[in-house]
């Protein structure tokens, strides 16, 4: 992760496979290319070509890492599975980079995971009191030795049998000898969509990555569904208890990329109407509507639209720095925010400026660029978030601060807006994002959604991280994380 980033909610991972097609593995580097922004740190494919399994790892981007030489000459095979990972939990390193494999008595399996396992620690322990010999320190390889140790006699049955003792979030995508298999959490919290392409099955985290490579979306892989691709066809199992629905609504925010569909929204409509939320509930004394690219784009155009008022580019992003050439003296750091985001005096000069970002997670960056705002001549500054306050850790597969150094845990919105130097700062409300994303309102006692970063409201247990259902104290979980 480049030092510029470290204000921001971490992408948690993307997952791609695909069955019967002589391109397979080529096929699953382009979706996983366009799966990039949910993870930046590795990306891993495994094919099979019938008589035995191929894979290939990396650490860095898709498109520096993955050659052609590699994916024509390695990765062999009509059906095969990849991950682009970030790290929540293990370190960023090769061995953590999946998708993993073994070697089972009735033959190889490989899997790929996005989201987070809650009791995976306590799996793992007792695991290793068993006996398994544990080669990374990601949570999904718990899934491996699971089954492995099942006492069931067929592959499927231990698979299940396996997957019912997760607790949290989990989209999963594995590869046997002989087939593709999908599985998602009981309450749907992370995404996984089924595709087409001529005849061949594709599941994704994203349907963007079926666009990349013409396939046409069928529909998204059902909450606590099972689905079994083989040579026969698709077969579906709901081996898990039935759950409520709690899709996390801030793929919406933030997560997903723009021109995703996910549970039948397009992603970019609702952050558009975000920003029309937004403008409705906090209005502003200003000139013009200026986003902080890229995220807080479409929200901003919303915002623009609803308040009557112009929208500009008025910070240019530049998309070519990545990682940082320069150690992070904190000289460079001072200006990292400049390497990223450069004003646009011409038309702030002279304005009264509503900034529209997607979160405040620590408030340093936010702090920075409405310095810059200034610097360019802006009469005033009125910061708008296009989502609540992030009050909470996430332990479902997003990468969140301890919550003490969340920014909204620990000041209230006016001190807030002391903190990062603004005229003004407005969050839309919880039923704001909820009426957004298609809700009448939050509904309080059973809420549509996996709010927990916003509410403290966990929707599953946490086993390894506080031993009670729910989890609503935020100093409980400062102590959890920390």
């Amino acid at each position: 992760m480049s030092f510029l980033d470290d204000d921001k909610l971490r992408e948690e991972c993307g997952v791609f496979g695909i069955f019967n097609n002589e391109s397979a593995a080529a096929l699953t580097t382009l979706g996983l290319h366009a799966l990039q922004h949910r993870g930046q740190e590795g990306a891993g494919i495994v094919s099979f070509d019938g008589q035995q399994f191929h894979a290939e790892r990396h650490m860095g981007l898709i498109g520096d890492t993955f050659t052609k030489q590699s994916v024509q000459d390695r990765l062999k095979g009509h059906r095969a599975i990849g991950h682009t990972r970030y790290s929540t939990t293990g370190g960023d390193e090769l061995r953590n980079v999946q998708p993993f494999f073994a070697e089972f008595s009735g033959g190889g399996f490989a899997v790929a995971h996005n989201g987070n396992i809650t009791n995976a620690l306590t799996l793992r322990s007792e695991l290793q009191r068993a006996g398994a010999i544990f080669q990374s320190t990601s949570d999904t390889e718990v899934i491996l030795h699971m089954i492995a140790m099942d006492k069931e006699p067929m592959f499927a049955d231990r698979l299940t049998s396996s997957l019912a003792r997760l607790e949290g979030a989990f989209s999963f995508v594995g590869l046997t000898n002989k087939k593709l298999i999908g599985a998602r959490d009981p309450q749907g919290i992370r995404p996984l969509i089924l595709g087409d392409l001529d005849g061949s099955y594709i599941l994704a985290s994203e349907s963007c990555a079926l666009d990349i490579i013409g396939a046409r979306p069928v529909r998204d892989i059902e909450p606590g569904e099972l689905v079994i691709i083989n040579d026969r066809g698709l077969r579906s199992l709901r081996p898990f208890e039935n759950a409520k629905k709690r899709f996390c609504i801030f793929e919406y925010v933030y997560f997903a990329r723009p021109d995703s569909v996910m549970e039948g929204h397009n992603v970019y409509d609702i952050r558009k109407q975000i920003g029309v939320e937004l403008a409705k509930e906090t209005p502003a004394d200003a000139d013009i509507v200026v986003p902080v690219p890229d995220s807080g784009v479409p929200a901003a155009i919303g915002y623009a639209q609803g308040a009557g008022l112009p929208f500009e580019l008025g910070i240019i992003r530049n998309h070519y720095v990545g990682r940082t050439f320069i150690q992070p003296s904190d000289s460079i750091r001072h200006m990292g925010v400049k390497l990223k985001h450069n004003a646009n005096s011409r038309l702030l000069e002279g304005k009264r400026v509503v900034l529209v970002d997607d979160s405040i997670v620590r408030g340093t960056t936010s702090q920075k660029i409405v310095q810059m705002v200034r610097d360019a001549g802006a009469t005033s500054v009125h910061m708008r978030i296009a989502s609540p306050p992030t009050m909470s850790s996430c332990f479902y597969g997003v990468d969140t601060p301890e919550t003490h150094k969340l920014l909204a845990s620990r000041m209230t919105t006016e001190q807030m807006k002391d903190f990062i130097r603004v005229d003004s700062l407005g969050f839309i409300s919880l039923d704001g994002l909820y009426r957004a994303a298609g809700e009448a309102n939050r509904n309080s006692e059973s809420p549509q959604y996996c709010d927990a970063c916003f509410s403290g409201e966990y929707p599953t247990r946490l086993t390894d991280h506080d031993d009670r259902d729910n989890v609503s104290s935020i100093s409980l979980l400062a102590e959890a994380k920390g």
